[in-house]
């Protein structure tokens, strides 16, 4: 991405100077005056009228070159604007999965702290001797969240990895 823009800004100046060029040419082609024809009814000087085509062949051979080099910058940010488009695609697409991965990791912590919660509370009741059946099926609940939740949260880590493989799988074939 620095390459472009220094191409580009290499391009605009490579363009100002061509630009300023040109004006300085296209001045002295207008400051020339056609001498005043001579009373035999001969044309003006050769040696001007010949300069006057040289400058005026070297302002076209500039004006040409200049519109290259314009249509050439145009495609150079015509790329650059591509290349920042996915780019940002790429940002927003590894932001929303980010996310993902955050609601999975909060939600796997929920779930671990409920499931330390309901093991220390099963602990103390079955060293009180009493086995609330109710609490058993409270402690086994918080355990298949947990696993649902760390499902869930390698399920998304699996989903991220291909996402990045299938670009790579893609191109080698």
């Amino acid at each position: 991405m620095a390459e472009i823009s220094e191409y580009e800004e290499r391009i605009a100046a490579a363009l100002s100077r061509m630009r300023r060029g040109v004006e300085t040419l296209a001045n002295a082609a207008a400051a020339v005056v056609p001498p005043p024809a001579k009373a035999d009814g001969e044309d003006a000087a050769p040696d001007q009228s010949d300069e006057i085509a040289a400058l005026k062949s070297r302002l076209d051979d500039e004006q040409m070159v200049n519109r290259q080099l314009e249509e050439r910058l145009k495609g150079v940010k015509d790329r650059q604007d591509q290349i920042v488009s996915r780019l940002e695609a790429e940002v927003a697409r590894l932001k929303g999965q980010f996310q993902s991965f955050d609601t999975d990791l909060e939600r796997l912590r929920q779930t671990n702290a409920d499931l330390r919660d309901m093991a220390a509370r099963l602990r103390e009741s079955i060293e009180d001797e009493v086995v609330d059946a109710e609490m058993v099926n409270r402690a086994l609940k918080a355990e298949l969240d947990a696993l649902e939740a760390t499902r869930a949260a390698d399920r998304a880590e699996i989903e991220a990895i291909l996402a990045e493989l299938r670009p790579i799988i893609e191109e080698a074939n």
